[in-house]
């Protein structure tokens, strides 16, 4: 069983902390919050190194599976009986094995919110919290839909961020590559010609030749260099203070923060009020949707509105505070909260920014594009044009 770094206030406002045993990050804030303690972070502590393949299970079939195992349900067929049709149709051998061992689970009389969760690498705390209320509350088969409506929405959200991003990485790869080759094979050519002239060289053109010196002899610290940034990079990812500057950062970057900002919004909606409208738990359904936000700001925006509803205030406030929220949403949350319809609310949310996701990725893509051309037409004119000054010049002087 894992164990859990954990700090909290109790309801006097003193602040505590500690170390738990417990399953899941999501059975130790419940234990805290029957001792009352409101958790403010959960880290897991490191277990022994385990060098491991990922399970090869990809997103898009967790959401094909869930999407026939609840026309399945819905039409009736015995649990069982479902997971032996799935298992035995899938065309992944580890999904095979992963939905084999949980139909013999669920034969051995164990729920199936229990038996998902002996697969959490493939499944999630969401996945099993909302199956875990579908069974609670007699509505398997409601929840199973919903939960493959999210998925797949969900799935289209992220394809259509990596769309985005993807496509302005690959231009600045190639247009870095073009330069670095210019640098490193073309200028020095021109600098052995320039060498036997003895003549003072214009500064753009030392400049460029500079440049060509560094990238030639110096490619190999230029290698250490962007390894150690790699390496730093992704120690700081691992720590919330470095994920907290990390995402203050990229919400930041022009164009992309926008369309991350409004992905990270348009995901929040969603399993919030995916959570709540399946009857999870207010408290369990944000310290899941903290989660699974995939941004340290609004990670900690939202356990800070644990916090606030803990002790009686509303939602909103933290989300306000964070500064990543447009007031829009803070209002129609608010509305949601007082009107007992804060799951309809957010869903209305959730749908307005997939279609402002849309036009952020049209706009970036229809931007990007000539941006970098034109940088690029910029850098390698600039480059040539430098080489080509002591000529004009030596031409300037035999005219």
């Amino acid at each position: 069983m894992p164990i859990f770094s954990y700090k909290g206030k109790t309801l006097a406002g003193t602040g505590v902390s500690g170390e738990l045993k417990a399953k899941s990050r999501i059975e130790l804030e419940r234990l805290l919050r029957n001792n009352k303690i409101l958790v403010t972070s959960v880290t897991k502590k490191p277990t022994d190194i385990k060098f491991r393949i990922g399970t090869g299970i990809k997103k898009i079939h967790i959401s094909r599976f869930t999407r026939q195992f609840a026309t399945m349900i819905g039409a009736g067929l015995p649990m069982v009986q479902c997971l032996e049709i799935l298992a035995q149709q899938s065309d992944v051998a580890e999904l095979r094995k992963v939905v084999s061992n949980i139909k013999e689970t669920v034969q051995g009389g164990t729920t199936l919110s229990e038996a998902l969760s002996k697969h959490r690498k493939v499944f999630d705390d969401l996945y099993i919290n909302m199956v875990d209320a579908g069974e609670v509350g007699g509505a398997l088969d409601t929840i199973l839909n919903r939960l493959a409506s999210y998925r797949e929405k969900a799935d289209v959200l992220v394809r259509k961020v990596k769309g985005a991003l993807v496509y302005p990485a690959v231009i600045s790869v190639v247009a870095v590559g073009v330069i670095v080759i210019m640098l490193s094979v073309v200028v020095p050519v021109f600098a052995k010609m320039f060498a036997g002239l003895g003549a003072e060289l214009p500064v753009p053109t030392r400049m460029v030749m500079a440049f060509s010196d560094i990238i030639t002899h110096g490619f190999p610290y230029f290698i250490l260099a962007v390894v150690l940034m790699v390496v730093g990079y992704k120690y700081l990812s691992r720590t919330p203070s470095g994920r907290l500057g990390i995402d203050k950062i990229k919400l930041r970057i022009p164009l992309v923060g926008n369309l991350i900002r409004k992905s990270a919004i348009s995901r929040f909606s969603r399993t919030l009020g995916t959570l709540i409208s399946s009857g999870v738990p207010i408290l369990d359904a944000l310290d899941i949707t903290a989660r699974t936000s995939g941004n340290q700001v609004i990670h900690d925006a939202i356990k800070r509105s644990v916090v606030s509803i803990a002790e009686g205030e509303t939602i909103t406030q933290p989300l306000k505070d964070s500064g990543i929220f447009p007031a829009m949403v803070i209002q129609m949350i608010g509305v949601g909260e007082k009107t007992g319809g804060l799951d309809e609310m957010l869903s209305k949310i959730g749908d307005f920014y997939d279609e402002e996701v849309d036009a952020a990725v049209s706009a970036l893509t229809s931007v990007i594009e000539p941006v970098i051309i034109v940088c690029m037409g910029i850098v390698i004119g600039g480059i040539m044009v430098a080489m080509y000054l002591p000529m004009f010049e030596i031409a300037s002087k035999i005219g």
